[in-house]
């Protein structure tokens, strides 16, 4: 009898219930809202039910992101999933599947775009600064202030290479929660920002772009951009490596596999691994309410400096730019684009600005990713 009543109670013990945080069931709480909001909303559902999934298993079971050795054991399954966050390889190979996936055609076609991709980088610099006045040091604004060009993998990727793995977890779900609610946040500051009739400004139709333009594309920027800021390479080199065999034509096997079931099985990991950082004691802190609102503060900053250049870009070329790509800028391919066509459309049906925003859309990524390279070259970082 002694037996099964010690067995028993080594048994109920051995439940969650008996070792969880009153915090982890706040956790438990925000991981099945972001489900939610997943699965009912159709927010960013790639992203989202994975990082939303790991945030549930890490707060129910904390050993699964044990690291290697912790307590005399191996390391639990997400801890090896997150190194290869933390080791910058997943973001990396990410930018090759959507390099694999986009066209860069509207910004050949029209290399204006730069310009609006580059000051929608502005909400960057403006969190940064912001960062610093909330009391984080320079590496962790930095890593922080990403967030403010919509770009996960790209915050993940410099809060590891500047070794702000602390904030990774936080960094990751506000930069993926804001890009998931980039049709949320930003008509309102484009309608605040733009006029109706500016809103309904037709642009012309976009020249035809060779298919030699499109192999050289990748190559130059490759070239140019890695020689003045070797740091970026990881980045832009595999964004362009991916957009190298989509517009070579010569290796489909490639582009298939790296804009589909590459692209997708570095999504589950990193998705998952990504919401194993956000334990309760990691999480529920103010660092990650401060970094939740710079987030927020620096994507709407990015949104409406891109929407001024875009008004000015409008006065200089007498009402041939439609404000509204500007918005665009920011990295959230292809959402902010889509976002810039609805807008435009609600104020003309006629109107067709997807593949005008589609320019800034993808400048926006690479301008991301030079901006985390620059912090990388400011710091010492390789």
């Amino acid at each position: 009898m002694d037996y099964i009543s010690s067995t028993l109670s080594n048994l109920i013990h051995q439940t969650a219930f008996f070792n969880l945080d009153p915090l982890n069931y706040v956790m438990i709480a925000v991981a099945l809202g972001f489900l939610f909001l997943a699965i009912r909303f159709e927010f960013e559902p790639l992203l989202l039910v994975p990082i939303a999934f790991g945030m549930l298993l890490v707060n129910i079971y904390p050993d699964i992101m044990a690291e290697y050795g912790e307590g005399g054991a191996g390391g639990g399954l997400l801890y090896y999933f997150y190194k290869l966050d933390e080791w910058a390889i997943l973001p990396s190979l990410i930018f090759m599947g959507v390099g694999a996936m986009t066209d860069f055609g509207p910004l050949i076609a029209n290399p204006k775009s730069f310009l609006l991709g580059a000051a929608a980088q502005f909400g960057i610099f403006a969190a940064y600064f912001g960062a610093i006045a909330m009391g984080f040091n320079d590496k962790a604004a930095a890593a922080i202030s990403i967030i403010g060009g919509a770009d996960g993998p790209t915050s993940i990727f410099l809060a590891g290479k500047l070794g702000q793995t602390a904030l990774l977890g936080p960094i990751a779900v506000a930069a993926y929660s804001y890009m998931s609610l980039v049709p949320i946040i930003q008509p309102p500051i484009m309608k605040l920002l733009t006029t109706e009739k500016e809103r309904k400004i037709k642009m012309a139709q976009l020249r035809p772009v060779s298919k030699l333009e499109k192999i050289l594309f990748p190559i130059v920027v490759t070239i140019v951009v890695c020689l003045i800021l070797p740091t970026t390479a990881p980045l832009v080199g595999m964004l362009m490596l991916g957009n190298l065999f989509r517009e070579s034509g010569v290796v489909r096997q490639l582009t298939e596999t790296a804009s589909n079931a590459l692209m997708y099985i570095v999504v589950i990991i990193l998705g998952t691994s990504v919401g194993a950082t956000t334990s309760a004691e990691a999480f529920l802190n103010w660092d990650t309410i401060k970094i939740v609102i710079l987030g927020l503060a620096a994507f709407c900053f990015g949104t409406a400096a891109g929407v001024l250049f875009g008004k000015l870009m409008c006065v200089l070329t007498k009402g041939k730019v439609n404000p509204l790509i500007g918005s665009a800028g920011v990295s959230a391919v292809p959402m902010a684009a889509r976002v810039s066509q609805k807008v435009g459309a609600e104020a003309d049906p006629t109107n067709f600005l997807l593949m005008h925003a589609m320019g800034p859309n993808v400048a926006g990524v690479i301008g991301t990713a030079v901006a985390a390279g620059t912090f990388m070259a400011v710091f010492g970082v390789f």
